[in-house]
Order: structure tokens, then sequence, then C-alpha cells
């Protein structure tokens, strides 16, 4: 595929864990407000998804391997050279949650190390090093990263596993690092944490949990997408550091 040579004068934003759920949600967001989406996914670009250019502003990248990652870095810069080298948000979205076998959750006892290595790579590494392959970009468009994390990383869930919550407590950290370090350059950065929200990915039994949120409901991967969206805008302009709780109510 190749980069637009043409000067796009669009907001963009690169997004991560694009092909479902969440990261699908916001694309169609992001696209509907007339933003540029570059994705970014371990696999190709499905001609059922519904948003201009998505061919063109795809880019197929394993988030598990950092040389992979590194030349996936390299062809956004590419990507946007045209318009100025200017990155307005970065959405890492993607996440892995490994399961046993039979699907069961892995504690903290039974899950293996390559596990935590590989999960950790993913859901940890990945975040801060697009974040400082595209810091230029960002510096120079003045633009906003938002790091999805969990309400796993603040307390043990039934389904997600040992390492999971780990990496979302950690990116959590990372995410007021980050906000400290990148905020002198005016770029802002923040996280989002769901709870349980309906999409394809959901465990088995997630619906019983219903009762015990405030809400009485699952959440809506676009009500996810539209405090994304927020978080990139100009309304959040004074807004960095901060993590927002996506749960109808289940944090309290």
């Amino acid at each position: 595929m190749t980069a637009q040579t043409s000067k796009d004068e669009r907001p963009t934003i690169v997004l991560t864990g694009a092909s479902r759920g969440i990261g699908h949600a916001t694309v169609k967001k992001f696209s509907a407000s007339g933003w540029r989406v570059i994705t970014c996914s371990r696999h190709a670009f499905s001609d059922k998804c519904p948003w201009p250019m998505g061919p063109e502003d795809h880019i197929q990248v394993d988030l598990s391997d950092p040389e992979n990652l590194g030349y996936a870095i390299q062809e956004m810069r590419k990507r946007l050279e045209p318009n100025g080298s200017r990155l307005h948000a970065l959405v890492n979205n993607a996440g892995i949650s490994p399961k046993g076998d039979g699907g069961e959750r892995l504690n903290s006892m039974n899950t293996p190390m390559h596990t935590w290595r590989h999960v950790f790579q993913v859901n940890f590494f990945a975040p801060i090093m697009l974040g400082r392959g595209l810091f230029t970009e960002l510096k120079n468009a003045g633009g906003s990263i938002v790091n999805v994390t969990s309400i796993a990383g603040s307390r043990v869930h039934p389904f997600a596993g040992t390492a999971y919550a780990s990496s979302k407590a950690a990116l959590a950290a990372l995410t007021r690092e980050m906000a400290a370090d990148f905020g002198p350059h005016g770029i802002r950065v923040n996280a989002i944490a769901p709870g349980e929200i309906d999409t394809s990915i959901l465990s088995p039994g997630t619906e019983k949990m219903i009762d015990d949120l405030p809400l009485r409901r699952l959440g809506r991967p676009d009500e996810v997408a539209d405090t994304i969206h927020y978080l990139c805008s100009a309304p959040s302009s004074y807004v960095t550091g901060a993590e927002i709780h996506i749960n109808g109510g289940q944090h309290v």
C-alpha cells in the first residue's frame, strides 16, 4: 500500500486494535467526524469495514514483535508526511487476554512466563514504543494519546487473567508518567478504563454480572468511542493524566 501524496488537512488518528469491538466503533466515530483514520491491526483490512480510505490507511502490524512494530512506526511516519508530519491522536486500544485450556482464567500461579512476556509486549510495551516513535508528529499537532486500560487493572476480575490485569494496571501508571513527560511538549495523555462492554469477545457468564452494576446493563462500544473522541478533541484540552472509568458504576 502507498501513502497519500496530496496534502490532507483533516485531523489524523492512529488507532491500534481496529478490527473489532471498541476499536471498530472508534474508527466509525472518528471517520464520521471528519478525521483521517490510520488503522493498525494484526489482521489485513476487511472489505466489510465501512469507513473511507480504509485499505489505503491500514497498516498490518504484529504488536507482539518489537522489530515488526518498529518497521510499522516508520511506515506511519511516512504516511503522515503529506499533512506536515502531524498526528492529532494516538489511541492504544489493542490488547490481549489469553485463556487456559477450555477458556479458564489464568492466575498468577499457572500463567506461563512466555505468556507474561507476550501480554506485556502487546498491552504495555507497544503503547510506549508508539508514543515515543510518533513523538515528533504528536508534538507538531499538539496531539493527544489515549491508552485503553481496564476495570481489571484495579481489582481481581472473574474472567480477565493475572497477566492481563497486571499489564493494564501498569498501563494506567504509565499514562500518568507519560502525561508528566509529554505534557511540557503540548501532548496530552489520558486513559479510559472500560468495564463490561457488549462485544463479541465477552467471556461466557459476563451477562450474570449485570445485576451487580449500578446501571444494570452492559456498556456499548459506541459509548466508549464517544469518550475516546472527547479525550482527543478540544473540549478536553485541559485534561491530562486522567483515567476515565466507563463501566456503568462497576468501580464503585
